[in-house]
C-alpha cells in the first residue's frame, strides 16, 4: 500500500490577508534548504487510523497543542514520490517561536557507525499565502491553493 502521511495546516487571519504556519523539517538533508522545502507539518499514519486523527497527533509531536475546532478537510494530494498526503486546515494562532518537536535518529555522517538525534522539525513560521507558496514543498502546493479557495468562498 502507499505510504500516507496527514497534517494540520494551521491558519489565521490578517488585515486584509490569511497566514498559514509550515513547519521546516529538521536533519542534516534539509539544514541548508529553504525554499521549497517547507511542509505542512504532517507525519505517516497506519491503514487503522483515521486519517484527522493522525493529523492531529502529528501537529502535537511536531510542533505542539493544536487548538480545537472544526477543521476544513482538504482534497488530498499526491506527492511526487507517490505518498498521498490528507490535510486539514484549522483556523487558531500558536506561537511559532515555542514550537517543540520530537526528534528521530539516523547515522550521521553516513556510514560512520555513529548514531545521531535530530528534530522532526527545526523551525516553525507564519507565512502569508504568496510566502508560503515559495516555501512549501512543490507537492503541496495544491493544499495551499484549495485553502485560499475555500477561505474565498467563505
Amino acid at each position: 500500500m502507499p505510504k500516507q502521511s496527514a497534517g494540520l495546516l494551521l491558519y489565521r487571519r490578517k488585515a486584509h490577508s490569511h497566514e498559514v504556519l509550515l513547519a521546516h523539517p529538521g536533519g542534516p538533508f534539509w539544514a541548508k534548504k529553504d525554499l521549497g522545502a517547507w511542509s505542512v507539518p504532517k507525519g505517516e499514519f497506519a491503514a487503522d487510523e483515521l486519517p484527522l486523527a493522525a493529523a492531529r497527533r502529528e501537529f502535537a509531536e511536531e510542533i505542539g497543542p493544536a487548538p480545537s475546532g472544526e477543521p476544513i478537510v482538504l482534497t488530498p494530494v499526491k506527492q511526487k514520490g507517490g505518498k498521498t498526503v490528507h490535510a486539514f486546515a484549522l483556523e487558531g494562532d500558536f506561537d511559532a517561536d515555542k514550537f517543540v518537536s520530537n526528534t528521530f535518529e539516523i547515522e550521521w555522517p553516513p556510514r560512520s557507525g555513529r548514531k545521531q538525534s535530530f528534530p522532526e522539525v527545526d523551525r516553525a513560521a507564519w507565512f502569508d499565502l504568496a510566502e508560503a507558496r515559495r516555501r512549501i514543498q512543490l507537492g503541496q502546493l495544491p493544499i495551499l491553493d484549495e485553502l485560499e479557495e475555500r477561505l474565498r468562498q467563505g
